[in-house]
């Protein structure tokens, strides 16, 4: 039986998109949070647009990033 090894390169690639997963994911997370404290507050109309207007930018964000990370990690384990 032979014992396939993966290149270095490619396990690089797979944990590093892991972290960047995981990375964009607490960003997710954050957001959700935010969102969620400032509807329980029952802030006025006026100030919830402001807090979902400063929260949209950085969860389109943390999406992109997390969307990254698992394309680094699909294209590690492929091409390794």
């Amino acid at each position: 039986m032979e014992q396939t090894t993966r290149a270095p390169v490619f396990e690089i690639l797979i944990w590093s998109g892991a972290g960047f997963a995981v990375l964009g994911l607490l960003g997710l997370i954050w957001c959700i949070s935010t969102v969620w404290r400032a509807r329980r507050a029952k802030l006025p109309d006026e100030e919830m647009r402001a807090v979902m207007a400063s929260v949209l930018p950085r969860n389109l964000g943390a999406l992109f990033i997390s969307v990254l990370g698992l394309m680094l990690v699909v294209l590690g384990v492929f091409m390794g």
